[in-house]
């Protein structure tokens, strides 16, 4: 498995964000109405603000995601950074994969100083919620107002030493 660094808005990248945003459309809960993509802008996915990853195996392109900068922490001014569009292909799943890039994520982020990560997931993605949980995030309250999330999640990190 390789993570390769991509401009978010290049041909490879849309295909992947492409397929993901399909995959959740077509399982969004129906009470929720319909699920509501934003395709991210290169600034953000742009070292140092953020890093948009593609994952690779000897068959191709198997998932992608992404980390950003956002507002620090409100009651510490703790320098957040945003986990976004974490996705693997069904084929991909349960090997580990999503626990590497979720790991590989949190290493780049740590990279551009980040002291806490942040995610937002739907209820209905309970294999994702149950590897944040499992990857020591915690339930937080709303950090944003994204109408596809239902649960937010958030993780301390610990600095490196150099």
């Amino acid at each position: 498995m390789r993570f390769r660094s991509v401009d978010v808005t290049s041909p490879e990248a849309v295909a992947a964000l492409d397929a993901y945003f399909a995959e959740r459309a077509a399982g969004f809960p129906a009470d929720m109405g319909a699920y509501r993509p934003t395709y991210p802008a290169s600034p953000a996915f742009t070292p140092p603000a953020g890093v948009f990853l593609l994952v690779e195996d000897d068959d191709g392109l198997i998932g992608c995601g992404g980390v950003r900068r956002i507002e620090p922490r409100p009651d510490t001014g703790e320098v957040r950074y945003e986990i976004k569009h974490l996705w693997l292909r069904p084929a991909a799943r349960g090997r580990g994969a999503g626990r590497r890039l979720l790991a590989e994520l949190e290493r780049r982020a740590i990279e551009f100083g980040a002291e806490e990560l942040v995610l937002d997931t739907n209820a209905s993605l309970t294999a994702a919620g149950g590897l944040y949980r499992s990857s020591g995030y915690s339930a937080i309250e709303p950090y944003n107002d994204n109408p596809n999330a239902t649960h937010w999640y958030g993780k301390r990190l610990q600095p490196q030493i150099r």
